[in-house]
């Protein structure tokens, strides 16, 4: 099984990576694992062209979207992280799934969506600043839920499980039992 996990936080060791790495770590031995952290990747912004849709790939120039785009197409399941940036994922990641669009799914003659990745799961992580409860209340580690699940829903993954935390600032370490969470999330993908 090949997993493809999505970083996109700009903190290399920051809660969402470690959460992401709890959660790879949690994968059944024998899976392939292979990390995109974001913040390392050269990624052009979309310009909007739409010429993705009837070529099936992007026309900009190579870099790193399109080596994740073929990652993605290879994999059998995702686990993708973000941190809250007013109540949806970093920029840095919008920009990567923008691009990917070709990648995540296809378009029927009437604009509807064909997805690219039926039968596929994922799992979501998600951290923000703002404390509990007011984290869920105000939609933040939920906002990034939302964005990351329209993207995902379209493209047919199935969405296993989610973890959010919030209240990072004054907590910016993994409790043991947050950490048996995120073990817990790969199970689900399996």
């Amino acid at each position: 099984m090949k997993v493809v996990v999505i970083n996109g936080s700009p903190r290399r060791d920051g809660l969402v990576s470690q959460m992401l790495g709890h959660v790879a770590a949690g994968l059944p031995e024998g899976c392939e694992v292979e990390m995109l952290f974001v913040r390392d990747m050269q990624v052009r912004p979309c310009t909007g062209c739409m010429k993705c849709r009837s070529l099936g790939r992007c026309i900009l120039p190579g870099d790193d979207a399109h080596r994740a785009a073929e990652a993605i197409r290879g994999a059998d399941a995702l686990i993708v992280g973000s941190p809250c940036y007013w109540g949806n994922m970093s920029g840095a990641l919008k920009v990567l799934f923008d691009r990917m669009v070709y990648a995540m799914m296809g378009e029927r003659e009437n604009g509807m969506p064909i997805p690219l990745h039926k039968g596929k799961r994922a799992v979501l992580v998600a951290t923000c600043n703002t404390v509990y409860p007011f984290s869920v209340w105000f939609r933040q580690t939920t906002g990034v839920f939302r964005a990351l699940r329209e993207i995902l829903k379209w493209s047919g993954f199935r969405v296993a499980g989610t973890l959010g935390r919030g209240g990072c600032r004054k907590h910016g370490e993994l409790t043991p039992r947050e950490i048996v969470k995120c073990k817990k999330l790969a199970k689900k993908i399996c």
